[in-house]
């Protein structure tokens, strides 16, 4: 089944698309949630400007995201940890942690587009990606340093 995508929808296409997809799957879930429009000429002809209106406002979402990739990408987070032996964590600073972080420096930022494939359980220097926008991904500096042992 064609459908005419209405947002961008990553590994699918992007606004004003024409793509075939399997036909529950623009059924059961891009039409119903308005992520798509059946491909037929009515359909286009009806939605023209709709569509174009998308495309001007996901370019104004494009520019504001590279801004703000190229402010969290000169951010650096540094977060104080407790560690045992060979600078090993007590524990793990994970995306959520990076996510309170980013929003405490007052950052914006979707907690699901935060990137971290496993958990950080070293001390020392990390990346992080942060994809903002399909095209448009940030990567912040995240210092994990151990804690001072006093006793």
């Amino acid at each position: 089944m064609k459908v005419v995508l209405l947002e961008t929808i990553e590994g699918l296409g992007s606004v004003g698309q024409e793509v075939k997809v399997k036909d529950g799957y623009a059924r059961n879930f891009l039409v119903p949630k308005g992520l798509a429009l059946l491909a037929t000429d009515s359909n286009l002809k009806a939605f023209k400007d709709k569509i174009q209106a998308r495309i001007r406002s996901e370019a104004k979402s494009r520019d504001h995201a590279m801004k703000l990739a190229e402010e969290i990408s000169s951010a650096v987070l540094t977060f104080t940890v407790k560690t045992g032996q060979e600078g090993k964590l007590f524990g793990s600073v994970t995306s959520n942690d990076i996510f309170d972080a980013l929003v405490g420096k007052g950052f914006e930022v979707d907690k699901k587009k935060i990137h971290l494939s496993e958990p950080i359980r070293h001390v020392g220097t990390h990346e992080v990606a942060v994809r903002l926008f399909p095209e448009v991904t940030a990567h912040v500096k995240v210092e994990v340093v151990a804690e001072p042992q006093g006793e």
